[in-house]
């Protein structure tokens, strides 16, 4: 039987009784049958019902997007709807939803800076190659 490997949160925070007061803990999560493997999803709908969040992962193939597009600027009609597939269906509390959107907005940023830093990286890169092979 193959070994099941843990997804491990990094320090994921979690909430004291007390309000005010918030925790790091190192969760770790044990793949259960196939929940293991990632998803690809190039698309999702996030919608509030009965105090809970429901977000849909869903995958629409990138051609069927492009030619809706390629449609759109055309002046044509766009389709009233699209098909896709379902990938997954994750309800979450909203305290867990604010966890979420914290940690997504934490990788959002972090993806930005680097980014950013990238083309100043190969600026000052190309630059020292210039100064270097004129010395």
């Amino acid at each position: 039987m193959p070994e099941k490997k843990n997804a491990s949160s990094p320090a994921a925070p979690t909430t004291d009784p007390q309000p005010g007061n918030a925790v790091q803990v190192n969760i770790q999560l044990r793949p259960v049958d196939r929940s293991g493997q990632p998803i690809f999803s190039n698309f999702t709908m996030a919608r509030r019902a009965a105090g809970n969040v429901f977000v849909d992962f869903g995958f629409v193939e990138p051609g069927t997007l492009n030619s809706v597009i390629r449609r759109a600027q055309s002046g044509e009609k766009a389709p009233e709807g699209i098909g896709g597939q379902l990938g997954c269906r994750v309800a979450l509390g909203l305290d867990t939803a604010a966890q979420l959107a914290q940690q997504l907005n934490r990788i959002l940023q972090a993806a930005r800076r680097a980014q950013a830093a990238e083309p100043q990286s190969a600026a000052e890169e190309a630059q020292e190659a210039t100064s270097s092979s004129s010395e």
